[in-house]
């Protein structure tokens, strides 16, 4: 498969990433990458890792899924990181010099799911700091714009530190290692956005599969699913790491928590995220 992008990224769209934190881009990724993928997570979902969850399950039996770290055990996945456009698209949006892969994640609801992602920031959650980190979001099946995932523009610039939500409670299964606390750090509450979405500016687009949004880590996000009963929804991610990116362990708690394998890999707080765990993808040159 190419690794070039399929067209050149214009100016507008690196403008409006680094403005909004966020930009849709469509027909980035051809069929051949979605069947890939498509296989991939049909597999994932047969064996799932040990970091699995599902974070939702109602009285009817509807589920939302979620997995992330699975790129090493995967074909699919490995060939997605280091042959499709990803890492090229994430690198000119961050106008970086370099890009190193960080992890994937999967977010699988059945049809009719009712779940709503609760509105967060991802970057204060992880391993790493920096500004410039970014995800793809790609959802393998058509998505409507009320159901994708949804996302408050320029907030990714915001110097507050909110109270983040605990994803690692959303497991009816068993309790989650990961686990994060933010009430000895937040400064406010994390902005009712559900309460009046459209002063918030809130953004989100009808998406096929091959369409990707990407987002800066640090932006509010959230919202997507409450599905129709003859709709799934079908996401696979990746997170991408920018030039200023290092790692830090965060008393507050980190989720996914990579601090152990990254001291069994020889990488502490202030390196720069690298060795196979974490490679780069792309380089400007």
């Amino acid at each position: 498969m190419n690794t070039d992008l399929p067209r050149a990224i214009t100016a507008d769209e690196i403008t409006t990433y680094q403005r909004d934190g966020v930009v849709f881009l469509a027909g980035m990724f051809d069929a051949g990458w979605i069947t890939l993928l498509q296989s991939g997570l049909e597999r994932h979902c047969r064996k799932p890792t040990g970091r699995a969850r599902v974070w939702d399950r109602d009285a009817e039996g509807h589920t939302m899924f979620w997995d992330s770290q699975a790129w090493q055990g995967i074909e699919a996945y490995r060939r997605f990181v280091f042959d499709s456009p990803a890492a090229g698209i994430a690198g000119v949006l961050m106008n970086a010099n370099t890009v190193n892969f960080f992890f994937d994640a999967v977010f699988v609801r059945s049809p009719g799911c009712q779940f709503a992602t609760p509105w967060h920031q991802d970057e204060p959650y992880w391993s790493v700091e920096g500004y410039d980190t970014c995800t793809l979001w790609m959802p393998l099946v058509a998505v409507k714009r009320e159901n994708a995932l949804a996302y408050v523009p320029g907030s990714h610039r915001l110097d507050s530190v909110f109270h983040q939500y605990n994803f690692g409670d959303l497991n009816p299964d068993h309790k989650t290692a990961d686990q994060v606390d933010f009430s000895a750090i937040a400064e406010s509450a994390m902005p009712d956005i559900n309460s009046d979405p459209e002063r918030f500016g809130v953004v989100s687009w009808d998406m096929q599969p091959g369409d990707c949004v990407v987002f800066n880590s640090r932006i509010i996000h959230g919202g997507s699913g409450k599905l129709d009963a003859d709709t799934d929804l079908q996401v696979f991610t990746t997170k991408w790491l920018g030039d200023d990116v290092r790692i830090r362990f965060r008393e507050c708690g980190m989720d996914p928590d990579h601090s152990a394998i990254m001291i069994e890999h020889g990488l502490g707080p202030g390196d720069r995220p690298g060795t196979d765990l974490y490679p780069q993808v792309w380089s400007r040159e």
